[in-house]
């Protein structure tokens, strides 16, 4: 049984592309293997287990986030390192989630739009683009970037192993060893 520390949500948000998914993975797998109690929400599969009813407006946008914060509140009361990893576009939904959990660092993960287009393997983006898909952050919808972020993360500018680092610090100040 891993030993007890301090839980902790920390909240990756970003554009599509961004790099949030391959950052919080990275952390969650060096951090299980270092033994922390650690659990990872990515918004992708949040979205299909247990946002599938929702759509893409602002409201389904912020419920959804709603729904993650609630999850990670639970967790990081428990004593589980959260990690989430959601666009969540808006700020006004992170802050909400923000004012409920006292141990909170949200990472804005940040890359230009063309660097995010550039690394887009879904072709999310040029699909945007078209019109075909009729609301995407950062093309059609906005993307509110962090003001009172604890750490930024510019992926266009540092490898994954450099930024993967910078929030394993950011963590480990906040948690004690297990």
């Amino acid at each position: 049984m891993t030993a007890a520390h301090p839980g902790l949500t920390v909240w990756f948000t970003g554009l599509s592309g961004s790099g949030k998914s391959t950052l919080s993975l990275a952390v969650y797998e060096q951090l299980a293997a270092d033994g922390y109690r650690v659990q990872l929400l990515d918004g992708d599969e949040v979205r299909l287990f247990l946002s599938r009813d929702l759509g893409f407006s602002k409201q389904d946008r912020d419920e959804n986030i709603r729904r993650i914060g609630y999850v990670a509140e639970l967790l990081t009361k428990n004593g589980v390192i959260t990690l989430v990893s959601a666009i969540s576009p808006y700020r006004d939904a992170r802050d909400a989630v923000r004012a409920r959990i006292p141990n909170f660092l949200e990472v804005y993960v940040n890359a230009p739009i063309e660097e995010c287009e550039r690394r887009d393997v879904k072709g999310l983006y040029k699909r945007a683009r078209s019109g075909e898909i009729k609301v995407f952050t950062g093309i059609s919808d906005p993307y509110e970037a962090p003001e009172c972020h604890e750490l930024e993360c510019r992926t266009d500018l540092e490898s994954v192993p450099q930024s993967v680092q910078r929030v394993i610090g950011a963590v480990l100040s906040r948690v004690e060893h297990p």
